[in-house]
C-alpha cells in the first residue's frame, strides 16, 4: 500500500497451571489466528480454537498452529510502517539522520520477510520449535521491533519540525506497530525486553481479542491502520 494510502487511513479514524508451548504456522486456507488458548495440566487429550488458532494437548504435549499468511502479514505491517512514516521526513534534510535508520531497520525487515517467505513456499506446517525456522520467525519479530524503535526515535527527535498533525499520523502507525509486536510476542510464548510493561500482552488477552493496553488498539484494527488486510 502506498504512503499517501496509509495516510488516509490513519487519520479516519482459570487458576490451573499451564505447560510450555511448540509453536508452528500452517498455510492461507488452513486456518488464521488471532490468538491461543492454554491447556490445563492433566488434560491428556484437548483441542481449542479460536479465530484461525489451534491449540492441541496431547498427554502434556501442546502444539500451536499458526498461519503462515499472517506471520507475513505482520511483517508486511513493519514495512508499511516504515515506508509511512518515511514519507513524512523525505521533505526536511534535517531528518535525514532518522530517515535513514528506518531505511536499514526497513531493509533487515524486508529481507527476514522474503528469507521466511521463500522458504516456507506451499509447506502446510512450520514447528516454531525447529532451529532453522524459529530462527526465521525471529528475525521477522526483530526487524519489526527495530523498524518501531527507529520510528519512534524520529518521531521523539523531529522537535518542531513536523507538524501536530504529521506527528499525529506517525505516532499512530507506531502504535499500531507496537501492537502488532505485542500480539506476535505473545503468541510466541516471548517476554518483550523493549516494550514498556503497560504495553505488553499476553496469550489470554490475544486469545480474547483484547486491545493492548497502552495503544488501545486490537490486532485487526492496527493492521487495518497500517493497511494490511
Amino acid at each position: 500500500m502506498k504512503p499517501s494510502s496509509l495516510r488516509n487511513i490513519l487519520r479516519s479514524g482459570t487458576s490451573e497451571s499451564v505447560h510450555p508451548v511448540q509453536v508452528e504456522a500452517v498455510d492461507q486456507g488452513k486456518r488464521r489466528f488471532m490468538g491461543c488458548a492454554l491447556m490445563s495440566v492433566g488434560a491428556l487429550v484437548a483441542i481449542a480454537t479460536t479465530s484461525g488458532c489451534s491449540v492441541t494437548t496431547t498427554n502434556g504435549v501442546t502444539t500451536i498452529t499458526l498461519d503462515v499468511a499472517k506471520v507475513k502479514a505482520y511483517g508486511q505491517a513493519g514495512l508499511n510502517a516504515a515506508a509511512t512514516v518515511s514519507s513524512f521526513l523525505s521533505a526536511f534534510p534535517t531528518l535525514a539522520p532518522y530517515a535513514a535508520a528506518i531505511s536499514v531497520a526497513d531493509t533487515a525487515l524486508s529481507g527476514a520477510l522474503s528469507a521466511f517467505s521463500n522458504a516456507a513456499g506451499s509447506t502446510l506446517t512450520i514447528n516454531y520449535n525447529d532451529a532453522t525456522w524459529k530462527t526465521r520467525v525471529s528475525s521477522i519479530l526483530a526487524g519489526m521491533t527495530t523498524v518501531s524503535g527507529a520510528i519512534n526515535s524520529a518521531i521523539s527527535g523531529s522537535g518542531s519540525i513536523l507538524s501536530a498533525t504529521v506527528i499525529a499520523d506517525a505516532k499512530t502507525a507506531d502504535n499500531a506497530l507496537i501492537t502488532i509486536i505485542s500480539v506476535f510476542e505473545a503468541l510466541l510464548g516471548i517476554a518483550s525486553t523493549h516494550a514498556p510493561v503497560r504495553a505488553r500482552m499476553t496469550r489470554d488477552m490475544v486469545f480474547v481479542g483484547a486491545a493492548n493496553p497502552a495503544t488501545g488498539m486490537t490486532e485487526a484494527k492496527a493492521l487495518a491502520i497500517l493497511g494490511v488486510k
